[in-house]
């Protein structure tokens, strides 16, 4: 095969597409998210940049590119410019010895920074992108009290990996540059197997966030899940601090994290940030989807809400629903484990007088009344069964919940469902399935829920009707209002229920 003499593919454009919890970002991303600085920074001989997460450098090489443009009138001469920059400027921390390399293999064209090969000289064989072997700080539970993983996991050969990141576990960074920082920015580690079933995983990014605020920076930004705006496992704290921080200026969503990192799967997309010191005010939020962006200035936060609404374009109808001030649907939702049984309980093959219809994962089965030790006043209820789970997929439109279906008396089920009611018949069960298959309700339900997980929590938004009547979309949209380019936006989003 000829081989392409035009192609020159990028070292770490090919990098970028390797998943992992740890992520490595694509130049062009980089490039994007350096856009939003203020252009006089890179005009300024003085202003010092941190990449706390260091991984290929591109985020340091980029920044170094942009300085030696802006400073050339300061400093003409290229070498001592370039030599300024990168001994005064430009700093980093690497996550891993291996990723030390690589970002001084970016930056000084070489993997030691005092080598002959290295662009600019220094004393050491780091310069400034320093890699801390840190070492996590386990509490009398064996859990390491900076980043919460256990102890059995991570305590390992001192020859492996053990992902202490040195940002997030040094007590004291300022032993590290012993300087203070105007711009800190980078894209950390996601998440941390935290020795849960099946390979349970913790967020770890937000700490990252977290430390860099204390810094104080005049800028900071950086790339992580998204997950955050809707809170969950180790978030709410999170992301009740961010949502009421006004220093958020900017804020770039890729609801389809392939959008941002090609080929790589993260549910709930990814986003980028702008915090600003000396900033306060509403922010500016683009949604970017298949390279098309929609822009709307707002507050994170609307009026009675504790969570963000993702999508500019929802913010309308979402207001409209909330001006009815109507009981909402997640007072009929039970919570996980409705009647006390996990997912992984199986009940019997054959029926007795004296048990009940089990709905549970992978199919029905029976269990004596007996077995049942919570809510047995709803078992001979009518009521509808809906699963907790249901993925989302990579692109829209979404069906967002998996089919509910009718709950006869006599019936109970597992944590593999959520319990909707009861309700006094069959006919308003039915009615209740009806209004959940609409477009409007898993529109709403959407607003919320990111991940597969659909809990009671993301029924918040979706306002209670009168079940006694049959309810279809067009009853919905013309009740609240919706113009044509909201309703197009709800099909554009939201598919058929089969």
């Amino acid at each position: 095969m000829e081989l392409n003499k035009n192609y020159n593919p990028d070292i770490l454009t090919c990098i970028s597409n390797l998943s992992s919890d740890e992520v490595f970002t694509p130049p062009e991303i980089a490039k994007s998210i350096l856009d939003n600085l203020p252009i006089d920074i890179w005009e300024d001989e003085n202003i010092k940049f941190l990449d706390p997460v260091s991984k290929t450098g591109v985020f340091l090489r980029e920044i170094t590119s942009r300085l030696i443009s802006g400073l050339e009138k300061k400093i003409p001469n290229l070498e001592k410019r370039i030599n300024h920059i990168l001994r005064n400027q430009v700093y980093g921390l690497s996550i891993t010895e291996l990723t030390s390399l690589i970002s001084r293999r970016t930056l000084y064209c070489s993997k030691y920074a005092n080598s002959k090969f290295s662009i600019s000289k220094f004393n050491d064989v780091e310069g400034n992108i320093k890699f801390i072997n840190s070492k996590h700080n386990w509490n009398q539970k064996n859990v390491c009290e900076y980043c919460g993983v256990n102890k059995e996991l991570y305590d390992r050969n001192k020859k492996l990996e053990n992902y202490a990141y040195s940002f997030i576990h040094e007590q004291n960074l300022d032993n590290i540059f012993d300087m203070k920082f105007d711009v800190i920015i980078g894209n950390p580690p996601y998440q941390m197997n935290d020795g849960g079933a099946v390979a349970s995983a913790k967020p770890i990014y937000q700490k990252f966030v977290e430390t860099a605020k204390k810094l104080n920076p005049r800028y900071l930004t950086m790339i992580i899940p998204s997950r955050w705006f809707s809170g969950g496992k180790g978030l709410d704290d999170f992301r009740e601090k961010m949502l009421n921080d006004k220093r958020i200026s900017k804020i770039f969503d890729f609801p389809y994290s392939g959008d941002c990192f090609p080929g790589v799967k993260i549910e709930g997309g990814v986003c980028y940030f702008l915090w600003e010191r000396d900033y306060s005010g509403e922010c500016e939020i683009t949604n970017i989807k298949n390279n098309k962006k929609n822009f709307l200035k707002r507050p994170l936060l609307e009026r009675n809400l504790n969570f963000f609404i993702r999508y500019n374009q929802s913010v309308s109808i979402i207001r409209k629903v909330l001006e009815f001030n109507e009981n909402k649907f997640d007072k009929l939702v039970s919570p996980r484990k409705p009647y006390g049984l996990p997912t992984n309980f199986r009940g019997k093959t054959l029926h007795s007088n004296s048990s009940v219809k089990l709905y549970q994962n992978g199919g029905v089965a029976f269990i004596d009344k007996k077995e049942i030790n919570i809510n047995q006043d709803l078992i001979d209820k009518h009521k509808v069964y809906i699963t907790e789970a249901y993925g989302l997929g990579s692109s829209t439109p979404y069906q967002v919940l998996n089919k509910p279906f009718y709950g006869e008396p006599n019936s109970i089920c597992t944590e593999t469902y959520l319990q909707i009611g009861t309700f006094k018949s069959k006919k308003v069960c039915k009615n209740v399935i009806k209004y959940i298959q609409t477009k409007f309700f898993r529109f709403l339900v959407l607003m919320i829920k990111n991940t597969q997980h659909a809990t009671r929590n993301v029924y918040q938004l979706v306002p209670i009707q009168n079940f006694e009547n049959g309810i279809n979309d067009d009853f919905l949209f013309k009740k609240y209002q919706l113009t044509q380019n909201e309703i197009r936006f709800i099909d554009e989003m939201i598919r058929p229920m089969e």
